[in-house]
């Protein structure tokens, strides 16, 4: 099983600058890599001060510059936003400047709050069909002319200028959940990221079940690949009570999320209060304790169990989720003990 890294520019603190953020961001970055991680993925997110990458694209080229071996994924750019053609170009040349190392995620996309800015008040729940629309047409583009004649793009003859490096085409993921969002991504030839969520690892099981199904419908493709994103904590042993302020920091994520998605408070320069504990006081898995069952928290050993449970389940990829609120310092500490503790269980 390969691990990677799945992080944001996290802002809840107004006196932290963003340039600060970035270097912390880089930091975590250049230990993943070091650590032997097979990736580096950054998401989209607009306007929102919790999760800060207005594109991926930037942050990735950085990376590349600094780096050599770790791949840089794109995760997840958001279908409804953008072109296939600036879709296309853009990750052709992350491509070429990682010199072959870059892949992209693809997701339909989920707040609303984001829509109504960036897609004319489109709903978010329609963002499939534009998904399903650019990920043959992004292909297309990378193998040479194609004119697009969809519901949703129309242009005549064009494409991606310039050509990626990694031939036919470099890796693509499709963010599913439903059992119909994984069998389009395997149908396409696309590896499959899935996110459990406040759910605990019965979903993850579900969830291959779905994979597994959608790869035995189409035998005709080579097999893709599947990866869990986790909020992810690893703690010291000698620390008992070290899951808690991760679980809280989790638990007030979550009710970040849930504020923007809600969608009914006008954002204040880029935050949103979360929302009060007390609107889940009915919503157990909210709890800090449920959180520290259900998000990848605990000792090394620990952690180093549930994931032996992920590997036997046949997942290629678990990807560390660094986003939970807390300090760099708290980030870097969870992160080096993983790469020391629980990394070398699996090589």
């Amino acid at each position: 099983m390969r691990f990677s890294l799945f992080a944001h520019m996290e802002r809840w603190d107004e006196n932290v600058t963003h340039r600060e953020l970035f270097e912390n961001l880089a930091e975590l970055a250049l230990m993943a890599e070091a650590g032997g991680f097979e990736t580096v993925w950054i998401g989209e997110h607009h306007a929102m001060e919790y999760t800060i990458s207005p594109s991926p694209m930037p942050l990735l080229a950085y990376l590349a510059g600094q780096t050599s071996t770790i791949r840089l994924g794109a995760g997840t750019i958001i279908a409804p936003f953008w072109n296939p053609i600036r879709a296309a170009g853009e990750c052709a040349l992350l491509d070429v400047i990682s010199n072959g190392r870059m892949e992209v995620g693809i997701a339909r996309g989920a707040y609303q709050i984001e829509f109504d800015r960036l897609a004319g008040g489109l709903r978010a729940t329609d963002g499939g069909k534009h998904l399903r629309e650019l990920v043959p047409a992004v292909r297309a583009l990378w193998q040479g002319d194609y004119a697009h004649d969809g519901d949703i793009w129309q242009f005549p003859t064009a494409t991606s200028v310039p050509k990626p490096v990694q031939q036919p085409t470099p890796p693509m993921w499709i963010a599913a959940r439903d059992p119909d969002s994984h069998d389009f991504a395997v149908a396409q030839g696309c590896n499959v990221m899935v996110t459990p969520l406040m759910k605990g690892d019965e979903e993850v099981a579900d969830l291959k079940r779905k994979f597994d199904t959608a790869v035995t419908n189409h035998p005709e493709v080579p097999q893709p690949q599947i990866m869990v994103l986790r909020h992810t904590y690893v703690h010291p042993a000698d620390d008992p009570d070290g899951w808690r302020p991760a679980a809280e920091g989790i638990q007030k994520f979550y009710r970040t999320f849930d504020a923007w998605f809600g969608n009914k408070t006008v954002p204040d320069n880029g935050f949103l209060e979360p929302s009060p504990v007390s609107k889940f006081a009915d919503r157990p898995e909210f709890a800090p304790e449920s959180l520290h069952k259900t998000a990848m928290i605990g000792t090394p050993e620990e952690v180093i169990d549930r994931l032996r449970y992920y590997q036997e389940l046949g997942i290629d990829e678990f990807s560390f989720w660094t986003d939970n609120t807390l300090s760099h310092e708290q980030k870097r500490k969870s992160l080096e003990l993983f790469i020391n503790e629980v990394v070398p269980a699996f090589r």
